[in-house]
């Protein structure tokens, strides 16, 4: 039931929709409201530049120096940090170029979007949105000179795809540009479980699985757990891509909206207007 963005309708007037976003806070809000809902904002994590800066650069710098087969980005929030790395480290010229010349394998939809920002484009791109959607694509793409260089979205998740790389005789590079923070304070976080454990939430749209997974330690860690999982229970739960959706699977959480195609905040608004208008 997709609506032109002039038009929009009010399909969502009553309805009560958390975020848990908070780098595009504003933008899935006004999504939201613009359709008649009342959004309770909680932003669960924030994003932030990794602290070992030296690193960093010296991944970016390797990228420049070293003869490479493969970058392979998983996130579009990545491409902007390490951009940023490179601009304070004087090397955005330098940086652009060993893209440019780099074939690029991409995860999803935000990498793309923001290699297009630096009028690039991918060279390969993964048909689902996952580590094992990556290592499907990566399994076509030969590697003459045997040196991938990989920017992880946490220092702390999985490295299988790394793992597949090695297996075919590569050398891998790996660089996390960005660490999590809490971006709502605990008080707040509490109140969000009040509210869902209520039933004064409709709808929750969860956009990265750090929001999950902080939800879960603070209810876990205020005595909360009973009342999360009564307020999820009766909430309606959409997740923004497979990613979001297996992790709240993994926790035993139902699923009830995922955007079919494409994982951005539009279709995210969209299953949520459609999941909505069918109760």
């Amino acid at each position: 039931m997709s609506t032109p963005d002039n038009d929009v309708g009010r399909v969502l007037q009553g309805q009560v929709i958390a975020i848990a976003e908070a780098r595009q806070l504003d933008v899935l809000a006004s999504l939201l409201e613009r359709r008649g809902a009342s959004v309770l904002r909680c932003p669960l994590v924030g994003i932030m530049d990794s602290p070992d800066t030296a690193s960093v650069v010296a991944w970016i710098e390797r990228l420049i120096a070293l003869p490479t087969d493969l970058v392979v980005f998983y996130t579009g929030e990545g491409i902007e940090r390490l951009r940023g790395f490179a601009e304070r480290a004087g090397l955005t010229a330098e940086f652009n170029t060993a893209l440019a010349r780099t074939p690029k394998l991409v995860r999803g939809p935000k990498p793309k979007r923001a290699l297009r920002a630096l009028e690039l484009a991918p060279d390969h791109a993964a048909t689902e949105p996952t580590t094992a959607g990556l290592i499907a694509a990566a399994q076509g793409i030969a590697l003459p000179r045997r040196r991938v260089a990989i920017q992880l979205y946490s220092a702390e998740q999985s490295l299988d795809l790394a793992q597949h790389f090695r297996e075919r005789g590569a050398t891998t590079d790996c660089v996390a540009p960005y660490v999590y923070g809490s971006a709502a304070d605990d008080d707040e976080v509490a109140a969000l479980i009040g509210e869902l454990a209520a039933g004064r939430v409709s709808a929750i749209a969860f956009t990265s699985k750090a929001q999950v997974q902080r939800l879960l330690a603070l209810a876990d860690g205020r005595h909360l757990q009973r009342e999360l999982r009564a307020g999820l229970t009766r909430t309606r739960v959409a997740a923004v891509g497979p990613v979001v959706s297996a992790e709240l699977a993994a926790a035993g959480i139902r699923v009830d909206a995922i955007p079919v195609e494409s994982y951005s905040m539009k279709p995210l608004v969209t299953s949520v207007c459609e999941l909505l208008a069918a109760r």
